[in-house]
């Protein structure tokens, strides 16, 4: 399967020391050698870029490594192809509009059928099954809320579809509109928040370590996401099956750990 990485932090903050573990995973320490890509919110735009070739001797990535771009929410992937050829226009993260705002996809697993499940506002580019569900996602959203909703509603109706499409294979999913950051573990998902007091951190993948002291002020909180921990020296929390988590600048916002029902008739 693929591997995500994400970020919500209460200042914007550079994701460089992190990607430059994630990216050895695309073909060096892992085989995800299938494309991969990356999302950096500032304000509502995105910047975002994509690479149907492995990250860990990609151009790209490289130069993603050794620039720093800053951000308060980034979202990225790396893929190893079971459902669509390797293609550009299938590496993840997918972006769409939905309430003026642009939302962020990544999904990693096999979701068997998702691509016959009808679409109405939004259809995928690639034949990926992960696109396929994204849509279908921004489909239900779209017409249960004309508007955009309160947080809590949003993060309810979320958190049910993710259900939804987590019945029918493994689902790990990262999703944002660059303010709220969604996680929703179907098999393998954890996560690290850096706050005050700061202190060094050892890449698994690279040799390469970080003093977050010297980098960081006593108010910043920095959460990272991962597929599987990332360094070596820190406390990752290890998410269950079935959990679904949102961060908000940084902080855990809502977290559940109780399945809910699905939708009736979501599909």
């Amino acid at each position: 399967m693929c591997e995500l990485l994400g970020m919500s932090a209460n200042v914007p903050t550079d994701i460089c020391f992190s990607f430059a573990g994630l990216m050895q995973r695309g073909g060096k320490t892992g085989p995800h050698a299938d494309g991969w890509g990356i999302a950096f919110y500032e304000g509502k735009g995105a910047r975002a870029f994509h690479d149907p070739h492995p990250s860990a001797s990609s151009e790209v990535a490289r130069f993603i490594r050794n620039h720093p771009i800053k951000s308060c929410t980034v979202l990225s992937h790396i893929r190893r192809a079971n459902r669509g050829r390797v293609a550009l226009e299938n590496t993840h993260p997918f972006q769409r509009e939905l309430w003026g705002r642009l939302w962020t996809f990544a999904h990693n697993g096999q979701l068997a059928g998702v691509k016959r499940w009808p679409l109405r506002h939004y259809h995928p580019v690639g034949t990926t099954d992960s696109e396929h569900a994204f849509c279908w996602m921004l489909d239900r959203l779209r017409e249960e809320f004309p508007a955009s909703p309160p947080a809590h509603r949003l993060a309810s109706m979320i958190e049910a579809l993710s259900r939804r499409l987590a019945a029918t294979g493994v689902f790990n999913m990262l999703l944002s509109d660059g303010r709220w950051l969604h996680c929703f573990c179907g098999k393998r998902l954890a996560w690290l928040t850096r706050r005050a007091p700061f202190g060094p951190a050892t890449l698994i993948d690279e040799d390469l370590s970080a003093d977050f002291a010297k980098e960081t002020t006593p108010r910043d909180v920095v959460t990272v996401v991962a597929t599987r921990p990332l360094t070596r020296d820190e406390a990752w929390t290890v998410m269950e099956p079935g959990q679904y988590v949102v961060f908000r600048r940084g902080e855990r916002w809502m977290h559940r750990r109780v399945p809910t029902p699905a939708l009736e008739q979501a599909a």
